[in-house]
């Protein structure tokens, strides 16, 4: 089992527990550059109000890209707007680590081989230490150290064995100075590295691990790829943290995580526990629609499943395309909708509760909704 480590919790930020028995964490990361002008005005109460939206998601991390000293000032500014747990992803720059842990940024993230001399490493710990910061040693396929690249090329290392053991080298780092709060990601773009690594990492040390597959293409692709990777890991009692990195939106990467955990509660396997102590969520079933098609599926789910997404309620929603079987399949649903020509209809656990013109669909199952 991992150990835990305590992360936030300071001023307005939300306090947070990773590893042993805590809760499997969902995290994403901010998809553009973010200035002073994005955190004024009404652009401002943009971005605050998207993260917030991110929280009832099921996100519990947020971590930003800080390529200077400008953006780690940005990214003080809106730690302290937003109650969210952020997350700074900095490399080569020392300095720009040591400015984040000057505001309340709740976890650094580096890779301590490319942010310069022992001195330079040993100023970050030290400050981190002080301010009582984890810090996540970041470790990625694309970017190995040149001799374990080297050693990859030659058939010496496979791809999972150089991952550990450019882990390994940061975690000795780590340990030379007695810094223990930290955690690890090994990244790959590969289902079957990414699987091979982690098992060998938490073989050797009860150090949390963030896992995920990087770089894992567009949202089929990557939903799929991150999936299989995840549900192999989760089920062994792999992983603290997870991110399902996609080429799309960060709202469909923390839906996609939640639907991964939610198989992982399914499967009984060795994190279901674990996850089922996210609370309460919305599940959503809906028909892939066919030729008996009555209702526009695909448009209502895309519409609601953002709200359903983000409250606070155990329930399950069908969306189902017609109404000769809908109903009856989807007869275990706390409310569903389908409908026929001109008309819907709204039903609980298969039972017909209301019938109205299409042009009602959206305020009649926003009603019913709100009394579940």
């Amino acid at each position: 089992m991992s150990r835990v480590l305590a992360l936030g919790g300071f001023d307005h930020v939300d306090a947070l527990s990773i590893g042993g028995n805590s809760p499997i964490l969902i995290q994403t990361m901010w998809k553009d550059p973010l200035g002073f002008s994005d955190l004024e005005g009404k652009a401002g109460e943009a971005v605050v109000a998207r993260i917030a939206a991110l929280k009832r998601m099921g996100c519990s991390l947020l971590r930003f890209a800080v390529p200077d000293l400008e953006a780690a000032e940005v990214l003080g500014n809106l730690a302290r707007m937003v109650s969210m747990p952020l997350v700074a992803d900095i490399h080569f720059d020392y300095k720009i680590a040591l400015r984040c842990l000057d505001f309340p940024i709740a976890k650094i993230r580096i890779n301590p081989g490319n942010i310069g001399s022992r001195e330079r490493v040993e100023a970050v710990l030290s400050r981190a230490a002080a301010k009582d910061r984890p810090i996540r040693i970041g470790v990625n396929a694309g970017s190995l150290p040149p001799d374990l690249r080297d050693k990859v090329d030659s058939g010496v290392l496979s791809q999972a064995e150089a991952l550990v053991e450019a882990a390994e080298r940061e975690l000795a780092i780590f340990r030379e100075f007695d810094f223990s709060s930290c955690l690890i990601s090994m990244k790959a773009s590969s289902v079957a590295d990414t699987i091979r690594a982690n098992r060998l990492l938490s073989e050797r040390t009860d150090v949390p691990l963030h896992i995920g597959v990087t770089e894992a293409g567009p949202l089929i692709a990557g939903v799929v790829r991150n999936t299989a990777a995840l549900m192999v890991l989760l089920s062994e009692g792999i992983g603290d943290t997870i991110r399902v990195s996609l080429s799309d939106t960060m709202e469909r990467e923390v839906i996609a995580g939640r639907e991964i955990l939610g198989c992982a509660i399914d499967s009984g396997g060795a994190a279901a526990k674990r996850a089922g102590t996210q609370g309460p969520g919305v599940k959503i079933v809906s028909c892939p629609r066919c030729g008996r098609n009555g209702f526009d599926t695909h448009g209502f789910t895309e519409k609601w499943q953002p709200v359903l997404y983000a409250m606070d309620k155990n329930i399950t929603v069908a969306v189902m395309g017609c109404a000769v079987n809908g109903p009856g399949e989807a007869r275990h649903a706390d409310l569903g909708i389908t409908g026929a020509g001109d008309k819907v209809l709204i039903f609980r656990h298969g039972k017909v509760i209301r019938t109205i013109d299409a042009a009602d669909a959206d305020t009649a199952f926003r009603e019913e909704l709100a009394g579940l």
